[in-house]
């Protein structure tokens, strides 16, 4: 009975070894993606198989923690796959440097508030996981990188004066004539 007790255990280990050389540890699946749509602004988009509600939050290099999803009761919101998050892009302030973008999602909407505070509490740690984080329910936490960058200014718009003519490219209204109280429109000739 020894014999094969002792057999039956190299054959079990000799299985284990040969089946460690071949494993590859599994690839991380990124949950969300960060495209950029300007200089200093982003748009995070959940890929496929998410859970159904997130909220973004960003960390600057200079510590600065913003909330990004916000809503009048303060939780998470519904995030579709392959859409970027709120329908919208975020603006990012170049001064503040590079941000981690952190992407809570979750199996249920989950108060903002308590997230925020973790967040804050966690701020000195490299890598924040659900399993830092005190949340009800199903949660995934993605952690991914954006650089703002100075661009070109944003145009304002230029302003428009007597006979519709734009005067100036965003100057002050003194640059576009007199004023509209003051303007009068004639009827055009036949």
């Amino acid at each position: 009975m020894t014999r094969w007790t002792g057999l039956l255990t190299v054959m079990v280990l000799g299985a284990g070894i040969v089946g460690c050389d071949d494993a590859k540890p599994p690839a991380k699946v990124a949950r969300a993606q960060v495209k950029r749509t300007g200089p200093a602004t982003m748009e995070i988009i959940p890929v496929e198989g998410q859970l159904p509600y997130c909220m973004l939050f960003t960390m600057s290099e200079k510590g600065v923690i913003r909330q990004l999803t916000l809503t009048r009761e303060n939780r998470s919101i519904r995030c579709d796959a392959n859409r970027p998050v709120a329908n919208t892009s975020f603006r990012v302030p170049v001064q503040e440097g590079k941000v981690r973008v952190y992407i809570f999602f979750s199996d249920e909407r989950v108060p903002a508030g308590s997230v925020a505070q973790q967040l804050y509490d966690l701020r000195d740690r490299e890598r924040v996981t659900a399993m830092d984080l005190r949340l009800p329910g199903r949660i995934f936490v993605e952690t991914l990188e954006f650089t703002p960058e100075t661009g070109e200014p944003e145009a304002t718009g230029g302003i428009v004066g007597a006979g519709g003519v734009v005067t100036s490219d965003g100057g002050t209204a003194s640059d576009a004539g007199p004023s509209p109280s003051t303007l009068s429109v004639e009827p055009a000739a036949n």
